[in-house]
């Protein structure tokens, strides 16, 4: 039993610093990889078994991951984002109602959608926005970083780490939203407030915002569809429909369409997230079920992670080493 304890250890930690590292030096494994590479190495020692393995995958978080990235890739290439982007630089009439803008406009945004991917879709589009208009797109895409990380706190679905939260805490989304929706909002007053304090030489003196810009192009019929469907989504969650249910509904109403190839949505996937998830699942399950045994659990009681404040403390160092999503999986246990 000690050869299969060491060396699920061993496999355990190699991963997550794999992880936290990003890659390995020398290969080209990236996270996805060194994740796979670890559920692996772990049913190889025999520290979990296929069928333990498959078990051990949460299909659900999997599928409200790839359901509501399918849905942000339809509003993407449906033009939603640019049309939004082009009614806040109408409405937008100088650099402190800008930045509001787009915090609130990330925040919200990364409150119902995952929050990685509107990162991706925003922050070009303000790069764009701050050049059109010779402004410091500096504080602008902090404001992004920092929303969308605040505002993705609110719901259930707005980071990987609160789906994962929320699948095995079977916490109700409306529950879950109505106690963390305040704090987000208190938080994305924080931000701009924040921004604006360190960035006062571009704030303190008004400036007419003006910005020659063409209407976005978009595509009607499938941005109406796409909005629909997003709400509709939203709704249901919010409703009490299984959220890992409405969101796969979601994206396959909308991948039945004439308007946008197929290919091109599948572009707009992380596929790489989806693996790393699957990887770590089962590297996590197999640490679970060799080293903690009733004599770790005692013995890790001694760091009373039972206890809010300390729990918070280790999960803000944890995430910081070896990110979000493998930090929430390490301390699931607890």
């Amino acid at each position: 039993m000690f050869p299969t304890t060491f060396a699920t250890a061993a496999i355990f930690i190699l991963t997550y610093a794999g992880v936290a590292l990003g890659r390995i030096p020398g290969l080209r494994l990236d996270r996805a990889g060194i994740a796979l590479t670890g559920a692996a190495l772990m049913m190889t020692v025999g520290a979990i078994t296929p069928e333990e393995a498959y078990r051990a995958i949460d299909l659900d978080t999997l599928a409200l991951l790839l359901g509501m990235m399918i849905v942000v890739a339809h509003l993407k290439l449906s033009g939603f984002f640019r049309l939004l982007t082009g009614w806040a630089l109408a409405h937008a009439h100088s650099p402190l109602v800008l930045l509001a803008t787009v915090a609130v406009t990330t925040g919200a945004l990364s409150a119902f959608l995952v929050n990685d991917a509107v990162c991706l879709v925003m922050a070009p589009l303000v790069i764009e926005v701050t050049r059109s208009l010779r402004r410091d797109p500096i504080p602008y895409l902090l404001a992004v970083a920092m929303a969308s990380n605040v505002g993705s706190t609110a719901t259930i679905t707005g980071n990987p780490q609160n789906m994962i939260v929320g699948a095995v805490s079977r916490i109700p989304y409306t529950t879950f939203a109505a106690t963390l929706a305040p704090v987000a909002a208190a938080g994305l007053l924080l931000v701009i407030v924040l921004l604006a304090a360190l960035w006062w030489d571009e704030f303190r003196r008004p400036a007419q915002l003006t910005a020659k810009s063409s209407p976005p192009r978009l595509h009607r019929p499938q941005l109406i569809k796409a909005v629909l469907v997003t709400l509709g989504v939203i709704v249901s969650f919010f409703a009490g429909v299984p959220v890992a249910k409405a969101a796969i509904l979601g994206g396959a109403l909308l991948l039945i369409t004439r308007a946008i190839k197929a290919r091109k949505v599948y572009r707009e996937i992380d596929g790489s997230l989806l693996l790393m998830f699957a990887g770590l699942f089962v590297v996590v399950a197999a640490e679970e079920k060799i080293l903690f045994t009733p004599a770790a659990v005692g013995a890790m009681q001694t760091f009373h992670l039972d206890n809010v404040y300390i729990l918070t403390a280790v999960t803000a160092m944890l995430s910081n080493i070896i990110s979000n999503v493998p930090a929430v999986l390490a301390l699931k246990p607890f």
